[in-house]
């Protein structure tokens, strides 16, 4: 499992944020070769970035690029710039089916091996952003083993379904069942879901926790990041709080001593403490073995 509760957006023709990219405290970096960079920039992006992954990586956080869509004919020569060791992964922009991974991880064979690139090595994310990727998200989460985590993104799917994002409510009612589906269909196929951006005003910090507190309630892993003030807050949101760990070795404690009775299950601090409690206490503690592995 890696840790991506923050994945912070670079521009891939911005030197100055990719300079900048070194020193933030994000779990991953993504550089963007989409939206973020005009038609006439792409080639003078790719070598931007693969110039910057081997540095970023040497950072600390993890090293991904947002790849243009297979739809767009970009995609191969993306992935012949930027397939080098230190890459971590690639970020498949409106991917709508299991074929669009396969067809991914066909061309990412290909690259590793002319790259000298271990097999494998570079994972995938697929967004999930049109009506169709959504509703295939189980499809395209379970379709390949590079897979690690898929992603919502909220500024495609508001398009595709004839609106826009400044016409979100202040409640996302309109987002919540694309969210629902994505994180059960990722949960379903044992992988991570990562939160779509913020789109409100970058200086609404209190809002962007508001929406990132809603995305841990549904069972997202993290959120895609598009300014570096929000990368403390993702941080701290979905990660354990010091209470959070405290009970949840007492919930671990309590039940493991349980067992030894022969008990399946028993009560703590006035609550039931049953083998499910102590599978979610454990999967805290796990996750925060990690956190520690990775920064301490």
């Amino acid at each position: 499992m890696m840790v991506l509760r923050s994945m912070l957006f670079v521009p891939g023709n911005n030197p100055k944020m990719i300079s900048k990219a070194t020193s933030l405290p994000a779990d991953a970096i993504i550089f963007d070769l989409e939206d973020a960079v005009p038609l006439t920039d792409k080639g003078t992006a790719r070598s931007m970035v693969r110039d910057a992954i081997k540095t970023v990586k040497a950072g600390g956080p993890s090293v991904f690029v947002r790849i243009n869509a297979l739809t767009t004919g970009f995609t191969a020569e993306d992935l012949s710039y930027i397939v080098i060791d230190g890459l971590d992964g690639v970020l498949l922009s409106k991917a709508e089916t299991g074929d669009d991974i396969i067809k991914l991880d066909r061309m990412l064979k290909e690259v590793e091996d002319k790259s000298g690139t271990a097999a494998g090595t570079v994972k995938i994310i697929p967004i999930l952003e049109t009506a169709k990727g959504v509703i295939k998200a189980y499809e395209i989460a379970s379709a390949g083993e590079r897979i690690v985590a898929t992603a919502f993104g909220a500024g495609d799917y508001r398009r595709d379904m004839g609106r826009s994002t400044a016409s979100i409510s202040p409640e996302q009612t309109e987002l919540l069942f694309a969210r629902s589906q994505v994180v059960i269909a990722s949960r379903a196929a044992g992988v991570q879901a990562i939160d779509t951006a913020f789109f409100g005003l970058l200086t609404d910090l209190d809002s962007f926790r508001k929406e990132a507190m809603l995305a841990l309630q549904l069972g997202f892993k993290g959120k895609i990041l598009i300014h570096p003030t929000q990368i403390d807050i993702a941080n701290e949101v979905f990660s354990p709080s010091p209470d959070d760990i405290a009970g949840a070795q007492k919930v671990v404690k309590a039940f493991e001593e349980a067992q030894s009775k022969g008990l399946g299950a028993t009560s703590l601090e006035g609550k039931m403490i049953d083998y499910m409690t102590y599978c979610q206490a454990k999967d805290l503690i796990d996750f925060v073995d990690l956190l520690s592995s990775r920064y301490d």
